[in-house]
């Protein structure tokens, strides 16, 4: 199996359209919730959201081209396109049918579905937008970004709710592992504050309807009331140890595992003792050739809703043992909100950036310790603790969960 590195990332969030800007913001505890500007939420309990501020597609790719992208699409676009700068490669001395690209987002596009459907009921089937379709659906940032650089290697979109972003890189990281691509834009990206989202989540009980942005979103805190919708993208560019090499690449860390599962059990809440979500950290563990005790830092899922928190809380402990208590966990959603499909991308930054800067970010607004969530959820910020070796979880509705392990870069 071919080594596999990190050489280039991209972010779009609600705290910074650049992974500068956004590593900034964490560094800082900045909150990028706030109330819902995209809508009126007079009808509506949830009334905040973490949406991007100030993006205007036309600073990141061609106007015409981006009038033919719903928002999803073009987060992946614009973030691809920073990956893809940072890693230093040159498309035009490269092979681009080995560059390939695993993008993917849970939903795709309601706002064109929303905008359509009440149009088809106003004025009847023939006013329909002729690119409804392809505008809507959820493989068109993956095929997006490939149009837009020119890459003609695989091209998948891998869709698993909230695993999205996780399972998309993991993905990709195997079609290097097996020499099915030399280079991967991989990652994921969603776009859905909207009336639909809202409402269908809430239906579920499965919003915050805190209207405070700073209490909205505390993972872990005995207060939690449930997670806060956000929007964005995260993308990375991966390639094999040795393409990198060979053209004198920055390598930014090594991704070294991948565990991938299904709880079988419930189609919104994850198992309750935690064992899909536990053995997709020990196969992403073992696959790296190392034990638990070797983890220094969890980037966890932490929706901050009671029954995530709580069983991934289960599983952290039923696979690392009494190291559960040394290792460092912390929530990148208190301060991006859950980007559903895009969360998993974000958070492998998340990852990457600690390691590099041996960083751990607080968990913003944890304060109350739950007695069943027991372990160090990250308080303060840690500047003081090597990390060599970090995980990042995801669950998906569905039962989907997805753990990578990505380490220092030895040569």
């Amino acid at each position: 199996m071919k080594r596999v590195v990190v050489t280039g990332m991209g972010a779009i969030t609600p705290i910074g359209n650049s992974v500068d800007e956004f590593w900034s913001g964490i560094k800082q505890g900045k909150v990028g919730i706030g109330p819902i500007t995209y809508f009126d939420t007079e009808e509506y309990k949830v009334k905040v959201a973490a949406e991007v501020k100030d993006f205007k597609a036309a600073d990141y790719m061609d106007a015409k081209a981006a009038r033919r992208m719903e928002r999803f699409s073009q987060f992946a676009v614009a973030a691809a396109g920073e990956a893809i700068k940072q890693s230093g490669i040159d498309l035009e001395k490269e092979d681009t049918t080995r560059i390939g690209v695993s993008i993917g987002s849970g939903i795709g596009s309601l706002d064109i579905i929303e905008k359509e459907f009440v149009k088809l009921l106003d004025k009847g089937p023939k006013r329909t937008n002729p690119l409804f379709v392809p505008l809507m659906i959820s493989n068109m940032a993956a095929g997006n970004v490939s149009i837009a650089y020119g890459l003609r290697g695989k091209n998948i979109n891998v869709v698993t709710a909230c695993a999205t972003g996780t399972n998309s890189i993991g993905e990709a990281y195997r079609a290097i592992q097996c020499n099915d691509a030399d280079v991967m834009i991989c990652g994921g990206t969603e776009a859905c504050v909207n009336k639909m989202a809202i409402a269908g989540f809430s239906a579920l009980t499965a919003l915050s309807t805190e209207s405070d942005p700073l209490k909205a979103s505390i993972p872990f805190d005995k207060n939690r009331s449930g997670f806060v919708l956000g929007e964005g993208a995260g993308i990375v560019v991966l390639e094999s140890y040795e393409h990198a090499v060979a053209r004198g690449a920055n390598i930014l860390a090594e991704i070294a595992g991948y565990g991938a599962t299904g709880d079988a059990y419930h189609i919104t809440s994850p198992a309750e003792d935690g064992d899909g979500a536990r053995r997709a950290m020990l196969l992403a563990i073992k696959e790296a050739g190392l034990e638990p005790k070797d983890v220094d830092y969890i980037n966890a899922h932490g929706t901050a809703t009671h029954a995530n928190d709580l069983y991934e809380t289960i599983a952290i402990k039923n696979a690392f043992g009494n190291h559960a208590y040394d290792v460092s966990i912390n929530s990148t959603k208190s301060m991006v909100g859950h980007l559903l499909g895009a969360a998993g991308g974000v958070e492998f930054i998340t990852c990457v950036k600690s390691i590099m800067e041996d960083y751990i970010h607080a968990t913003v607004g944890y304060e109350t310790p739950d007695e069943e969530c027991d372990l160090d959820y990250t308080k303060v910020a840690r500047t003081d603790k090597k990390v060599n070796v970090a995980i990042s979880n995801s669950l998906g509705f569905g039962g989907h969960n997805a753990t990578l392990l990505v380490k220092k870069f030895v040569q």
